[in-house]
């Protein structure tokens, strides 16, 4: 027997507590469906080391901004589960257990299959999360049988893994990160790179997330991107370890990584690589340049110094386009490759090519289905810790300006 319900958000991260909290303080009446635990992402797919790669004064969370000692520190992962954890408390956020496997319109209103039950709401909201579905690129299959693989959300820590060399593909904030790890670890690390924006931790004394947060940067909202597949492109490259240092291309070559140009695929024990490491480290460069120009149209409009930055000169190393598993001592490949967006389980028709929601300020064009939390729905900084409430709030809004 179907069970009805006013609201129902899907999904207990960040984008789901955020729109739970802004429903809560205007009473309306609804039910947040996790499939595990509070923050459940942050829990199981992250390594054992984890740590934020924002700032503490970065988390603005509705009804939990970051209030503690350590505002320019960056939260580990126990401590960030720890915040969410309380957060959820504090206002008693309507948390269920169900795992949603089909949303469906039905009759003017949404029926949520989850396992042998089903409920039937008037509004839904879509919280499961912006990066859903690991993308494995072509080639992947065909790695000899003797190499251990693994996605980067299924590791934990070095002694995890066999002994050896490890190659990582994808040199985003995770694999580049995970490459540091390793490396320190005493690993022979190999990074097949990919196109991803870089900055240094930081600029006149100020870490670049305030550049980013000042400037408006990280406001710039989906239709300045140059196409939809832009929104794939990683997030700035620095780390929050240690207190916070630069981590990007030319810092992991400099400690002894190896860096590659992109995974083509194996042949036996040869794994091939693209001859592209100049023509990915140019574009990191020109990211960084659209930033600067933000900067400096800042510090020009509102009398700030502009910051000193060397800048370097174009990296132009020699690289090779293929590696033995056997003669270079490879063991193990970590994918890091990136997500996509994965929405099967919802039948209605509210996506485009790619597989984004289609919506206007979160509101699809069926009315009563939301998404909240999608990577760039609105702006740079929708899904992240710093912006997400934004966008939460707005959806909220929505939801209480037409509520019956």
């Amino acid at each position: 027997m179907a069970n009805d319900v006013k609201v129902a958000i899907i999904g207990a991260g960040q984008a789901g507590l955020a729109t739970s909290w802004y429903l809560k303080q205007a009473g309306v009446e609804h039910v947040v469906l996790e499939a595990g635990r509070v923050a459940e992402t942050w829990r199981t797919r992250r390594w054992d080391s984890f740590c934020l790669v924002t700032p503490n004064w970065s988390v603005k969370l509705p009804g939990a901004t970051y209030a503690g000692p350590h505002p320019d520190g960056f939260m580990s992962l126990t401590e960030l589960i720890d915040y969410f954890q309380r957060w959820a408390d504090s206002f008693h956020a309507p948390i269920e257990k169900a795992t949603v496997d089909e949303l469906e319109h039905y009759n003017g209103r949404f029926r949520l299959r989850t396992g042998d039950r089903e409920l039937l709401a008037e509004t839904v909201v879509v919280a499961s999360g912006a990066y859903q579905k690991a993308h494995l690129p072509s080639g992947a299959g065909s790695l000899p049988s003797g190499v251990f693989q693994l996605l980067a959300e299924d590791y934990s820590n070095p002694a995890s893994l066999p002994t050896g060399g490890v190659l990582i593909v994808g040199s985003g904030q995770t694999g580049s990160q995970l490459a540091e790890e390793l490396h320190e670890a005493g690993r022979q690390v190999f990074v097949a790179c990919g196109r991803c924006p870089w900055a240094p931790r930081r600029l006149g004394g100020k870490d670049i997330v305030w550049w980013a947060v000042e400037t408006g940067f990280f406001d710039r909202t989906v239709d300045v991107l140059p196409s939809p597949a832009a929104r794939l492109v990683g997030n700035i490259l620095t780390t929050g370890h240690g207190g916070g240092h630069d981590l990007h291309l030319r810092t992991l070559r400099d400690i002894g990584v190896e860096l590659l140009g992109h995974f083509e695929g194996a042949d036996g024990d040869v794994l091939r690589f693209a001859d592209d490491l100049a023509a990915s480290t140019d574009f990191s460069d020109a990211r960084l340049r659209d930033l600067w120009k933000w900067i400096e149209n800042y510090c020009a409009k509102t009398g700030y110094p502009l910051p000193e930055f060397d800048w370097p000169e174009p990296l132009r190393i020699p690289t090779r386009t293929s590696i033995s598993v056997a003669g270079d001592g490879i063991r193990t490949v970590i994918w890091t490759s990136g997500y996509r967006p994965s929405y099967g389980w919802v039948k209605v028709p509210v996506f485009d090519d790619m597989g984004w929601p289609v919506t206007r300020d979160g509101a699809s064009d069926v009315p009563g289905l939301y998404f909240a939390g999608v990577h760039w729905m609105r702006k740079m900084k929708s899904a992240i810790l710093y912006g997400v409430g934004e966008d939460a709030q707005l959806v909220a809004n929505h939801i209480i300006e037409n509520r019956i």
